[in-house]
């Protein structure tokens, strides 16, 4: 068993923030779809219904980012402190590997003596 004592804040704060991010983007065709449907309501009842869901399609991978990114910093801060007196995460890991540890063989570029 392996066990995980403190992670990197800064590391885990920008994966959660790209994390958080993509789900704001997969998120924002519904806010568009729906300011879309309240421009259709009709204009003396919502006027701004349209331009306020472009505003909040735009809007909100960024400040999902935000709090993703916060989020993460706080997580990885407190699994640090937690992790000093409790321990930390256990891991059984398989160092018996039989595929290289490089996604691709790293082997130099053949140099030609022309």
């Amino acid at each position: 068993m392996h066990i995980i004592k403190s992670v990197g804040v800064l590391s885990v704060a920008k994966i959660m923030g790209l994390i958080y991010g993509c789900m704001g983007l997969i998120f924002a065709p519904l806010f568009l779809l729906f300011g879309l449907l309240g421009t259709l309501v009709g204009q003396s009842k919502a006027p701004f219904a349209g331009v306020f869901g472009i505003v909040f399609a735009v809007a909100m991978p960024i400040a999902y980012g935000i709090i993703g990114f916060l989020t993460g910093a706080i997580g990885s801060l407190l699994y640090n402190l937690f992790a000093k007196f409790v321990g930390g995460f256990e891991l059984e890991l398989d160092l018996r590997r039989t595929a290289p540890l490089a996604p691709y063989p790293i082997v130099p570029p053949a140099t030609s003596n022309i």
